[in-house]
């Protein structure tokens, strides 16, 4: 017992799902008889629910991905796991099933909000007996529990979107993971390779409803919740499930474009400012975006913010309802680039 309660002192220690997810594996892992654990992530695509590893057990280490669950070699149709099928499909807390001669597999959907996205996995060669489970059940709610806390915390109230504190903490991460695991990026898919001798790279953008003062004052508040609603649902359906979306407040969405080369970051920008003025706003209408972005190679992560701020207040101010590119901007002299030493900034 006392090593679970100080696993538990561990898990509970954490500031990140990923990290969390890790902790809770690997207690579970260190329980007797388990042979193996996983953690599974549950999604659809083209109409069909596919079931991928997202967290798992590699030559005796933990190790994860959060690459594009869609494009993961790995993923197999929802359907080959009958027990885990029938279980989300009638709303179940858990599922257990003989899978091979002399192995016994439990799962344990993670619900949110009425959706299964996660689910743990735990294998054992013998039956699972009464107390087992209910110790297993015991670090399953405690998981649950704190994931609920780290999720309230981390995301916008309004939108569902991560919020300001989210990004000053992920930031920093985004580039160089630093997790107690070893963390595997899966390759892009194939129609996002990029040609021969065009970098891969993460972008940065900044993104501002046009005139969106005017809406508020125009139609109230409630359509302008209604409006930023929308936009973030928007911004969902643009971007890939290992890509981060982020509300600053306001009118002002940041988002993380990760792995993919500045060709396809103009036509995903491009794509996304396209998909918010051709969607019919209820009783608004038309809205716009105005959208500037940077790579996040060069620079500390205030610089890096603030070319992508400067970016987008280009957009802004020269007709709105565009995408802008620092270095492009800089490169053609609409932009002086600033030179950071400490916390002064030189012209």
């Amino acid at each position: 017992m006392k090593p679970i309660l100080r696993n538990l002192v561990e898990m509970t220690g954490h500031r990140d799902h990923l990290r969390l997810e890790v902790s809770v594996l690997s207690t579970l892992q260190q329980l007797s008889g388990v042979v193996e654990v996983r953690a599974l992530e549950l999604f659809t695509t083209a109409g069909t629910p596919h079931v991928r590893p997202r967290t798992w057990v590699e030559q005796g280490r933990l190790v994860s991905t959060d690459s594009e669950a869609a494009a993961d070699p790995r993923r197999e149709a929802l359907v080959h796991y009958p027990a885990l099928r029938a279980c989300v499909a009638n709303r179940g807390t858990s599922a257990l099933a003989a899978v091979r001669k002399g192995g016994h597999t439990l799962w344990l959907p993670v619900w949110t909000q009425d959706q299964v996205n996660t689910c743990l996995e735990i294998t054992q060669l013998q039956p699972f007996s009464a107390h087992k489970l209910n110790v297993i059940e015991g670090v399953f709610q405690v998981y649950q529990n704190y994931q609920s806390l780290l999720d309230y915390s981390e995301r916008d109230a309004l939108t569902g979107l991560f919020n300001r504190k989210t990004f000053d903490e992920q930031f920093s991460r985004h580039a160089v993971p630093r997790l107690n695991c070893r963390t595997i990026v899966q390759p892009l898919a194939a129609d996002e390779e990029p040609a021969a001798g065009e970098p891969v790279q993460q972008w940065l953008a900044v993104v501002d409803i046009d005139n969106f003062k005017q809406v508020n004052d125009h139609f109230g508040h409630l359509y302008g919740d209604e409006v930023l609603i929308l936009i973030a649902n928007i911004l969902r359906s643009a971007f890939r499930s290992h890509d981060r979306i982020f509300r600053f407040g306001g009118e002002e969405f940041v988002v993380l474009l990760r792995s993919t080369t500045l060709n396809t970051a103009h036509k995903v920008f491009n794509r996304l400012r396209t998909s918010v003025q051709e969607y019919p706003f209820p009783q608004v209408g038309r809205v716009t975006v105005s959208l500037g972005f940077v790579g996040t190679v060069k620079g500390s992560p205030v610089e890096i913010l603030g070319q992508a701020d400067q970016a987008l207040y280009h957009a802004k101010k020269h007709g709105r309802n565009r995408v802008c590119f620092y270095d492009d901007l800089v490169a053609s002299g609409e932009l002086a680039a600033k030179v950071a030493n400490d916390d002064v900034e030189l012209f």
